[in-house]
């Protein structure tokens, strides 16, 4: 499943029309309200995460174009603190894109940052919060 986190800046035109809601039903995207500051009649900040497969958050993403919302993407990074981590593995059995894994036979839980998508399920399932996430950049190309 494709997850990425966006800056949604509305025109006041739009502030009082229920876009978001239809992401889910036109599109079957699921989304998170991370953050918003949204009034009549002026103009509103959202900061919203999409998760879903990666056609369909495009095509979520042209419709809010349609409406004249501003897009951007925000990038997240996930970092492992080695002197933090004690190898328990509760990681691995949440992590979506198996980043996090166990290396066999030594069961060594590896973290490979390529495959990672910021998504932070590790960071709650960590018990001495050994991962972390970071804001990397706000970006102004979309997938």
């Amino acid at each position: 499943m494709y997850s990425r986190i966006y800056v949604l800046r509305f025109p006041k035109e739009t502030s009082d029309k229920p876009i978001i809601c239809k992401l889910v039903q036109k599109y079957g995207v699921e989304f998170n309200i991370l953050k918003a500051t949204i009034l009549p009649q002026h103009e509103g900040l959202m900061v919203l995460e999409l998760l879903g497969h990666k056609q369909h958050v495009r095509e979520a993403l042209d419709y809010l174009k349609g409406f004249g919302v501003k897009i951007e993407s925000l990038s997240t990074i996930i970092r492992r603190d080695d002197d933090k981590c004690f190898q328990c593995g509760a990681c691995t059995g949440i992590c979506p894109t198996q980043a996090l894994y166990i290396s066999r036979p030594d069961m060594a839980v590896l973290f490979d940052p390529d495959k990672c998508t910021g998504c932070g399920l590790c960071v709650t399932a960590c018990p001495v919060r050994a991962m972390e996430v970071s804001l990397l950049q706000t970006v102004n190309s979309l997938p």
